[in-house]
């Protein structure tokens, strides 16, 4: 038995040597990635048609490394950019299913996260800074009856989400109304901070957002007050110094939107008092004239409040966002040398990107007679993630944008 027993381990030893020997690499049986029955519409509408499966395969190579490979099953449906395919992750989007998407690019990596760019983030950032499409007046009304070739730009422009990561401000997460809506760290609205240790008081849900040619800090785009940040919105406002505030949201739809953050006559928050001094009814918006003040210090600020912009759909017509842009431009005219025009509806990228959009495309329109509406939604993108929220929006943007080209050109006829 024991002579039986050392003749059966030696031939498993040489049999184990033999394999070392022979094997340089290990083809596991391939895994075709398919996204569970339940959230196959989500995944297919958030990614694009007709898209073949993706395969896995994971090569072990002789040092023990695992290397995803992941390729097409077909040749058909390949995808000419790199955005289509790009995972989203468990991005919030209001009114639709939350989309599951299999990240493959940290299979085997055993290392501490470190925040640097991967090269899809800087082809992203690349296509964000340098895509461009401009249109003539002419062009621009042809494009508008294209409905599929605008949701097919829409779809090769990348989100540039933030990762929560990268956001270096502990308990932050309860200042943001939507969790994965956050704002991109390099063009984010920071608080004087009430005392040097608290580094959450000068943390705020919003961001600076280029105008016109490039104009730095026009805009601040941000989410709609929540019951603990009314504060830090009116705090925001007065060091800011803006003029002008724009809602784009009721305070409740399907749920909670945003808090009535504005007093019927006088109120105080935090360190700012403000008063309404009148109230004035449009057909598709109020507008509120305001006194903020802070010790012997006072500032005006208009305050309106759009909506007509139904829940989870865009409107109708745009001739009432239109005119509500237009209401605001020349605010921001006559106030020139003050702060920012705040801009905010729910999550603050989708109604938001809306209005700052068209407003930045309907100043190019009439100072140049063209329109790059895929470069203004580009750069909103990089001042804040998900600007134009879906593709009806952006066709929504095109379709204001084709109004105010029509009623550019009555205007030299007359």
């Amino acid at each position: 038995h024991i002579l039986h027993r050392d003749r059966l381990k030696e031939r498993l030893q040489l049999s184990l040597r033999q394999d070392k020997e022979k094997n340089q690499e290990i083809h596991l049986s391939p895994v075709t990635l398919q996204p569970a029955q339940s959230e196959a519409k989500t995944v297919h509408s958030m990614v694009q048609p007709e898209q073949a499966p993706k395969v896995l395969n994971v090569v072990v190579d002789p040092q023990g490394r695992c290397t995803p490979e992941i390729k097409a099953t077909t040749s058909t449906s390949v995808c000419p950019s790199p955005f289509k395919m790009k995972p989203i992750g468990l991005q919030e989007r209001r009114g639709s299913n939350v989309s599951l998407t299999l990240d493959m690019s940290s299979l085997g990596n055993v290392e501490p996260f470190v925040a640097i760019p991967t090269p899809r983030e800087k082809v992203a950032m690349e296509y964000l800074q340098s895509a461009s499409r401009i249109l003539t007046r002419s062009q621009l009304r042809d494009v508008v009856a294209s409905s599929h070739l605008l949701q097919s730009e829409f779809m090769e422009i990348p989100m540039n989400f933030v990762d929560p990561k990268e956001i270096d401000i502990p308990r932050h997460g309860t200042k943001n109304r939507y969790k994965t809506i956050l704002p991109n760290p390099l063009s984010r609205v920071c608080l004087r901070p009430k005392n040097v240790t608290d580094s959450l008081s000068t943390y705020i849900n919003a961001n600076y957002i280029r105008g016109y040619s490039g104009k730095e800090k026009a805009f601040i785009a941000t989410q709609g007050p929540m019951i603990n940040t009314v504060n830090d919105f009116w705090q925001m406002v007065w060091q800011e110094d803006s003029p002008v505030i724009v809602m784009i949201t009721k305070l409740k739809e399907k749920n909670e939107k945003c808090v009535l953050y504005w007093p019927e006559k006088r109120g105080i928050y935090g360190k700012v008092e403000v008063l309404v001094i009148s109230v004035n009814e449009c057909d598709n918006y109020t507008i509120r004239n305001l006194v903020l003040k802070q010790g012997s210090h006072t500032q005006h600020v208009k305050h309106y409040w759009y909506t007509s912009w139904p829940d989870h759909k865009t409107p109708d017509s745009a001739q009432p966002l239109l005119q509500l842009m237009l209401d605001v431009e020349e605010d921001r005219l006559a106030s020139e040398g003050r702060g920012p025009v705040v801009v905010h509806c729910s999550a603050g990228i989708g109604r938001t990107g809306c209005f700052i959009a068209t407003s930045i495309g309907c100043r190019q329109l009439k100072e140049e007679g063209v329109v790059d509406a895929l470069s203004i939604v580009c750069q909103l993108r990089v001042d804040r993630g998900g600007m134009v929220q879906t593709s009806e929006q952006y066709e929504f943007v095109h379709h204001a944008l084709c109004l105010y080209e029509s009623r550019l050109s009555a205007e030299t006829v007359q």
